[in-house]
């Protein structure tokens, strides 16, 4: 891995966050085979290496092939939706493009990637991320739920500084959360 996130300053873009790093998305930060990914289960240190090198091949992504905000915005990683979706196109992306695979594979990716970015635009409306404010995704109490919090628009400067708090903030919650496993007393 380059840079741990907490260690990453935003001057230091270089880290995984810059355009410069795109050329090795042929070398993830793991060395292990392509798998899906279940966020609800992820250690804090796999957390921490699954979320950068989504990160990374995201920002690849969306210059890549041009994405507009409406497709890839820029705070996708507050929005579970659009990181569960992310997150399947990549593995998807991966395994179309592993050397052993059949010559026809990353057709079958594109014409996936056409359906996904439909989806895509679908989540980012709904979700209501724009380009430089950000709000939770809104949620419907069903009937006899209590009603959910009021969500308001918050603006956000600078992109990868949000990104590195997020990302940090999930680690430590997950870290936090491992403890609390450890010392819990034993059931029997």
């Amino acid at each position: 891995m380059s840079a741990p996130l907490d260690e990453w300053v935003p001057d230091d873009q270089n880290a995984s966050f810059a355009e410069d790093s795109f050329g090795d998305l042929d070398t993830p930060l793991t060395p292990e085979p392509p798998h899906p990914v279940n966020w609800n289960l992820l250690t804090a240190d796999e957390a921490e290496v699954e979320w950068i090198e989504l990160n990374r091949w995201v920002n690849w992504l969306r210059r890549t092939y041009g994405l507009p905000a409406s497709v890839v915005p820029p705070f996708w990683h507050r929005h579970p939706e659009l990181v569960w979706e992310f997150s399947a196109l990549h593995l998807h992306w991966l395994c179309a493009y592993d050397p052993d695979q059949h010559g026809s594979a990353p057709f079958g990716w594109h014409r996936d990637f056409a359906d996904a970015r439909q989806r895509l635009h679908d989540w980012v409306t709904t979700s209501g991320t724009r380009l430089e404010r950000d709000r939770p995704t809104r949620q419907t109490a069903w009937p006899g739920e209590p009603p959910p919090d009021a969500v308001e628009d918050i603006l956000i400067g600078n992109r990868d500084e949000d990104f590195a708090r997020f990302v940090l903030a999930d680690v430590a919650s997950r870290r936090q959360a491992e403890v609390d496993f450890a010392i819990r007393p034993d059931p029997a």
